[in-house]
């Protein structure tokens, strides 16, 4: 095993640097995860994930999970209803004999929680914002916000989107897809947002018109996530000079910006919490790459971010997580170099497929006639 005896740094506790962390502890890694949330109950945890049998779902079998994950999670919560601006449904899973649950859904905290239940104490260090790194004999030496320092044989970026590890890799950066999404939450949907909750039915809504997109998913504590996605410039975060924690302003945002869409849709926004989240998408190039390192390796969104739309952020990273610590602990491989060449250049390749399709779906949601056309696609 290529790691056996080395001090292992995951920078990042999403799913993926949990499940790398616990794979890898099962085989006997000496494993710290550090993350910059001051504890687990910091952040609100986002919406419902649908887990898939060949990546996520496969990563939490190998990891000895899947009991628990059961028991947690959320039965029925995948079912779709797809509507028009005006709420009109054209596709409802909750009357198709044909449903089948067959990407079962769990909301990120629960998610969250049962990965951190199966590590061993102490394996997650909190309140620890990455701010460098720097060479350290043939490791790194890691500088947190904080002031503190630990040093590395081996770190894995896991840190999302805007890693500050990517960077010590390649230079290569993401593109912007065209699309923004303006993310919200209404806590206690039933009686905040009734209108919305009765449609909603305990699943999912994708709601499409006007080359935009409002998707609303159901969480267990009785709240509600949405996503509002639209096409706009790069830059509309701070040339739209909204106050995103000012409800009214992104309420007068959306009823300009969709003012093809009925009135009912405004309860999200009066009924949320504030802030609002602007979140423009980003992809990073199909055909990226980089000369692998012996020390150091990348994950989930750090290596290959893309819009959300297909689904597969964070089975991408379980998988990320699960094909690196098959190679990290493959006789097959005499050294971490090898080891990790071997990882990045199948993730890669996965990635860049995956990525294609869901750069597609987000066109697709997007696009004139989007409704009509993802009808189409669940009518087969």
């Amino acid at each position: 095993m290529t790691i056996q005896g080395k001090t292992i740094a995951i920078v990042g506790g999403g799913p993926g640097g949990l499940t790398l962390a616990r794979l890898l502890q099962l085989q006997g890694a000496e494993v710290k995860v550090y993350e910059r949330d001051v504890n687990e109950k910091a952040r609100v945890q986002g919406a419902t994930l649908d887990l898939h049998e060949e990546s996520g779902l496969e990563a939490l079998r190998q990891a000895g999970l899947m009991e628990a994950f059961w028991a947690h999670y959320r039965p029925d919560a995948g079912k779709l209803r797809v509507v028009d601006a005006k709420g009109t449904i054209y596709w409802d899973d909750h009357v198709q004999d044909s449903y089948q649950d067959d990407r079962p859904e769990i909301d990120r905290g629960p998610l969250r929680n049962l990965l951190l239940d199966s590590l061993q104490p102490g394996t997650v260090v909190w309140d620890r914002q990455l701010m460098t790194m720097r060479p350290r004999q043939e490791g790194w030496e890691l500088t947190f916000q904080n002031g503190t320092s630990v040093q590395a044989d081996l770190v894995i970026g896991a840190d999302g989107a805007r890693s500050r590890i990517r960077p010590f890799l390649t230079e290569i950066k993401p593109f912007y897809s065209g699309i923004t999404v303006l993310e919200g939450a209404v806590p206690n949907a039933e009686t905040a947002s009734p209108s919305i909750h009765k449609l909603l039915k305990g699943g999912k809504i994708f709601a499409l018109g006007n080359s935009q997109s409002l998707i609303v998913s159901s969480k267990g504590d009785g709240s509600m996530a949405f996503y509002a996605g639209f096409r706009t410039e790069e830059d509309w975060v701070r040339t739209s000079r909204i106050d995103f924690t000012q409800k009214d302003q992104v309420l007068a945002w959306f009823q300009s910006e969709f003012a093809a869409w009925d009135d009912h849709w405004s309860e999200l926004f009066t009924q949320a919490e504030t802030p609002f989240i602007p979140r423009p998408q980003y992809c990073m190039p199909l055909d990226q790459t980089w000369e692998a390192q012996a020390n150091l390796t990348l994950l989930g969104d750090a290596a290959h971010l893309m819009p959300p739309y297909a689904g597969e952020g964070v089975n991408m990273a379980m998988a990320d997580a699960l094909e690196l610590s098959q190679c990290l602990t493959n006789p097959a491989y005499a050294t971490t170099l090898e080891a990790i060449a071997a990882y990045e250049r199948q993730m890669r390749s996965r990635a860049s497929q995956v990525a294609k399709a869901t750069l597609e779906s987000t066109e697709m949601l997007h696009a004139p006639g989007a409704l009509e056309a993802l009808v189409t696609v669940f009518k087969g």
